[in-house]
């Protein structure tokens, strides 16, 4: 074997130094990266500025199959040679359905940009430049999402709730909470969802199934929603809304079985419970959602005397709260997500398992 002279075995050695440095750095990108190709989704997802976040309970996001697409400006339950925008144009004409945009003809999208109307004034040039097209960052939107406001959705399943929302009406929420727990989510977070009007640039909302609340001693629908059997009442479905078919054989059940009476304002409701799998999926969400965004308290409006504020906040109290919130609490001329919603077991078990989701890091 010849020997190396010094200039071929500093070569040697620049060579192998370069190696050593180059196979950690490959290791340490593909560690960094995972593994590639499709990756692994576990059907409990929710989408915040593109990433997703697990909360432990069954979602389906805008893109799964059997989920809702706020972002598509055609129709989703109309004939499929109606859906196009032209067809809507016409049956808005034709006075079938009713946009709330105004005026109709010109407005295909039911979502826009947080703080759209203030943007030049809210943001620096730079964020504007960066947020107009899509462009938010985590830490941009926690800074600006600080209210997650709760309905009823008056429609009893998330398909009649997104028909009336998305086909008839031109609105948007970001999730749907359905009879059995499951939550469809239609936007990404950082869309200015179209639900609850001056709390939608600053606010997270859904919509829960339920037939909502009534004035006490006046006409409901009731009767055709609700029966009862030998272990109490139990939800039923007409058959023409939307989504049924999803439930057949099983037996919903409220989580109280009595109707619930309750003062809003100064109009006392009536109202069946939410379900048990749906305060239990409400509970997960919530929780992730003030884990997502720290301006999100885990607390309600309040009187002075500590109990949940049963009326619309003045506009300074709204304009200072940050946290949970009813469609009530924004607008006066609401009532839900009514009565039978128990404020207080929904924030101590969404801080109970807030420090759970916090725990598991």
């Amino acid at each position: 074997m010849t020997p190396m002279n010094d200039s071929k075995l500093t070569v040697y050695f620049c060579l192998l130094a370069q190696w050593l440095l180059i196979v950690p750095a490959l290791g340490q990108a593909s560690d960094a990266g995972g593994s590639l190709g499709f990756q692994k989704r576990y059907g409990d997802e929710i989408m915040v500025c593109g990433q997703l976040y697990r909360i432990g309970t069954p979602v389906k996001l805008w893109m799964d199959p059997g989920g809702f697409d706020a972002y598509r400006t055609t129709r989703h339950f109309s004939p499929f040679e109606k859906r196009d925008w032209k067809s809507t144009v016409e049956e808005m004409q034709a006075g079938k359905i009713q946009f709330v945009t105004k005026p109709q003809e010109t407005s295909p999208d039911r979502y826009s940009l947080r703080y759209g109307s203030q943007a030049q004034t809210v943001f620096t040039p730079e964020q504007l430049e960066q947020i107009r097209s899509g462009g938010w960052t985590l830490d941009m939107l926690q800074d600006k999402v600080d209210q997650f406001v709760v309905h009823f959705d008056v429609c009893g399943t998330s398909s009649q709730c997104f028909f009336i929302l998305h086909d008839i009406r031109g609105l948007s929420v970001h999730f749907m909470l359905d009879a059995d727990g499951t939550i469809y989510q239609t936007l990404d977070l950082k869309e200015r969802a179209w639900h609850a009007t001056k709390s939608n640039d600053r606010s997270i909302g859904i919509e829960i199934a339920n037939i909502g609340a009534y004035p006490q001693n006046e006409k409901n629908p009731f009767e055709q929603w609700y029966a009862t059997d030998d272990q109490g009442v139990f939800l039923i479905f007409p058959s023409k809304i939307r989504g049924v078919d999803r439930f057949a054989g099983r037996k919903l059940r409220p989580r109280k079985a009595e109707l619930i009476t309750g003062k809003l304002s100064d109009t006392i409701y009536q109202q069946y419970d939410y379900t048990p799998e749906q305060y239990g999926a409400l509970v997960k969400l919530t929780a992730a959602l003030s884990d997502i965004f720290p301006k999100i308290r885990l607390e309600v409006p309040r009187m002075p005397d500590g109990k949940i504020m049963d009326r619309t906040l003045s506009d300074q109290q709204w304009a200072s709260f940050s946290g949970i919130m009813g469609h009530f609490h924004v607008q006066g001329n609401k009532s839900d997500p009514g009565p039978a919603m128990d404020w207080e077991y929904l924030i101590e078990q969404a801080r109970v398992y807030k420090a759970e989701i916090q725990r598991g890091r």
